[in-house]
């Protein structure tokens, strides 16, 4: 697939996105002087002792197992404002910030540009260009090692690298900058950000005035590079190859301009489907840190929320579709991050909780940043919240789940069995005997108490769902492997004392007790991560009804990853319609202040970017990822055991093909529609030598066995 622009950016929201996982830019376009914004993903302020000196600076003032014994007995007893006050002793400072790294000036002589074209499978931006009456050629990509510029036809040529880091040393074209040691998110405008060492701005600048073709390599080195260990293998091409899911009939090229007016909806879904995909291949390769609130792609020294991992639901979003859509191999940077914070959170948990195991809350960063965030008075509603260990540690389990291979089980292990310790310490025996988490948020979301907002409880539905799947999916890996731990009696033990999912009024309920909520349509569906991605609450039953009637309450608008969500979970309860009508409200053109924060009491809705990023504004890619993961649920679904075959189909897309989709269980399917009839191709990767499979094709299951390759037909109503 081939994406279009007509012109240059005039703007970092109008440039093309590159990379290779550890470098990033974004191509801008256009004759005379033109910029290509470079990031390098390991490029993040900090030190990797951060995280240890600010655990230090909070237990001197007072947080620990002492203070947590006095917030739980404020809590159970309704002392809420006290239990408030006594937490933000527990809150550290920000998590550190991902940075703009160098910009990359190529200076040609004025001209005309006829528009850049990426193309998905190659990562390359080509643009065409007139200068003199010569036809000019630009390609922009990022190699396994390099960011690549070649120029074909043009001369003389200035070449010039700007940062905005203070300058260590140059040696002609080799610069040494300094990275800053601190950072906050510009949300804290009273805290100075970043802090930089001495010395100017770095400029090193490089004329060509002869030749016809050049190739202008820019590579990259840090100081903490060393500390991200994945091997690359594979590469662009290769891993764009191995899924593809088109719905309709697709052009060639693809004009966005014209994409975004909204006119095609299969169109604007296919190209969502692979542009997701194209940015997790560019953002996440083994050897570097996992994509961040932007990927690997940020031009501002205080991007919004530091770009930095948001693990309530964003970073998490991130990667949805790695697994279903045949990118293991973009997962592993997340994975070595969970094995990163199962180090900095065994520290936190002992210390501040008494807890065993390991405990992550509302952010981290590429130190593995695992204390809560806010300075001390960030909101309960998102900062005190112990479960973002939980929630993450469920990337290892698909990691597993997918593949069914002996090395994927004790790649899980260890990260499960440590995240289920801290979960079975946390718990404590609530007032009618049943194991509570206390505190307990729903994240970012509040009730009502008097007419006051409050956000402290025990026993959120969300945090009840998770410490089930850590200790439900710690069993399950046990087993697979026939390990015995004591770990697992303990396991077993607790799980029937978990309180079941509430249900008030024919609705999932988020909170222990049916509390009236501030807002009815807020953003988060936490306690919907039983649908998705936990797959715990299935369509068709009676809990799976609740969802449904608590989605409808939510409504539709807001922006990127929420509406992603929500066609995610719309397509695991069945409801096609309901995903093109989100669809269609996230992938309309934005036409606001791109540089302007909108609210988030879903006023203002977001949409698309010109270079089809997805913004509220901010710009946030989760989004887009998301977009890939829902659209994937829409075709095949198999967390229930079953493959599932469009089992979420939008009326109308009577025509359609899936190549590569993988299944739980080491499958993969291919499959093809065409006015209702429907030809399911099962194909095994790994596991068991030959498997039983049931397929569901229009609510009809055919019972097969796969050993190599089996086709499957059936009907669907379109």
């Amino acid at each position: 697939m081939k994406l279009h622009w007509p012109s240059e950016a005039a703007e970092w929201t109008e440039a093309l996105p590159v990379g290779n996982g550890r470098l990033g830019a974004m191509v801008f376009g256009g004759a005379g002087r033109s910029r290509v914004q470079v990031n390098d993903a390991t490029v993040w302020s900090g030190t990797a002792d951060g995280p240890s000196k600010a655990l230090a600076d909070v237990l001197a003032a007072g947080a620990g197992p002492e203070r947590l014994a006095e917030v739980r007995s404020a809590i159970f007893s309704g002392d809420l404002e006290r239990a408030t006050d006594l937490l933000m002793s527990f809150e550290g400072p920000y998590s550190q910030t991902y940075l703009p790294y160098v910009d990359l000036w190529i200076t040609l002589p004025e001209g005309e540009s006829h528009g850049r074209t990426l193309d998905l499978n190659t990562g390359v931006v080509s643009e065409r260009l007139t200068i003199d009456g010569a036809e000019v050629v630009r390609r922009v990509w990022a190699s396994e090692t390099s960011l690549c510029v070649e120029i074909t036809g043009a001369e003389p040529l200035d070449v010039e690298l700007t940062t905005p880091f203070r300058e260590v040393s140059r040696d002609g074209l080799f610069l040494v900058v300094d990275i800053p040691v601190d950072s906050a998110p510009r949300h804290e405008p009273q805290v100075d950000a970043p802090v930089y060492g001495t010395g100017e701005r770095g400029t090193v600048t490089c004329k060509i005035t002869t030749g016809e073709r050049w190739l202008l390599t820019l590579t990259s080195s840090t100081t903490t590079e060393s500390q991200w260990h994945g091997k690359r293998h594979g590469n662009h091409m290769t891993l764009m190859d191995a899924c593809d899911v088109r719905f309709g009939d697709l052009p060639e090229v693809v004009d966005v301009p014209e994409l975004l007016q909204g006119k095609d909806e299969q169109l604007t879904a296919s190209v969502l489907f692979a542009f997701g995909r194209y940015l997790l291949v560019s953002s996440s390769r083994p050897g570097a840190p996992p994509a961040n609130l932007q990927g690997i792609w940020n031009g501002e020294l205080r991007p919004a929320w530091s770009s930095n991992y948001t693990i309530n639901i964003n970073t998490q979003m991130n990667y949805w579709a790695a697994e279903v859509t045949g990118l293991a191999e973009c997962h592993e940077p997340l994975l070595e991050l969970l094995d990163k914070l199962s180090v900095t959170g065994a520290e936190v948990a002992r210390s501040l909780y008494g807890a065993r195991g390991w405990v992550a809350h509302h952010n981290t960063d590429a130190w593995g940043w695992s204390l809560p965030v806010g300075m001390g008075h960030g909101a309960v509603s998102w900062a005190l919240w112990q479960m973002g260990g939980a929630w993450l540690v469920q990337h290892a389990w698909d990691h597993y789940d997918f593949a069914r291979t002996w090395s994927t089980l004790e790649r899980a292990w260890p990260l499960l069995r440590g995240c289920a310790e801290f979960c079975l310490d946390w718990l404590v025996e609530g007032p009618d005997g049943y194991l509570d988490t206390c505190p307990s948020t729903s994240p970012e979301n509040w009730f009502l108490v008097d007419g006051k907002p409050q956000a402290l409880t025990w026993s959120v539905t969300m945090d009840v769902m998770l410490v089930r799947a850590v200790f439900e999916r710690t069993l399950a890996l046990a087993l697979a492997s026939g390990r015995t731990d004591p770990v697992l009696a303990e396991i077993s033990a607790a799980l029937p004392r978990l309180r079941p999912v509430p249900v008030f009024d024919g609705r999932l309920g988020e909170w222990v007790s049916d509390l009236p909520e501030e807002d009815s349509t807020h953003r988060h569906m936490s306690h919907m991560v039983s649908v998705y991605p936990l797959g715990q609450i299935v369509a068709g039953t009676e809990l799976g009804d609740a969802a449904v009637a608590t989605m409808d309450r939510r409504g539709n608008g807001a922006m990127g990853w929420s509406w992603a969500w929500k066609m995610a979970l719309r397509a695991r309860l069945g409801d096609g319609e309901t995903v093109r009508s989100l669809l269609s409200e996230a992938s309309q053109a934005f036409t606001g202040d791109r540089h302007r924060d909108a609210p988030f009491d879903g006023s203002e809705w977001g949409g698309l970017l010109p270079n089809l990023f997805s913004t509220h504004p901010p710009f946030q890619i989760d989004g887009n990822y998301g977009f890939t993961a829902a659209l994937a649920e829409v075709v095949v679904q198999s967390h229930t055991g079953v493959i599932d075959v469009l089992p979420a189909l939008p009326s109308g897309w009577s025509r359609g093909s899936a190549r590569g989709l993988r299944c739980r269980g080491g499958l993969a399917v291919d499959v093809w529609w065409d006015s209702g009839d429907v030809l399911v191709r099962v194909r095994r990767l790994s596991g068991d030598a030959s498997q039983f499979v049931p397929v569901s094709i229009g609510g009809e299951v055919t019972e097969v066995v796969v050993s190599d390759v089996v086709d499957v037909r059936g009907r669907i109503s379109c």
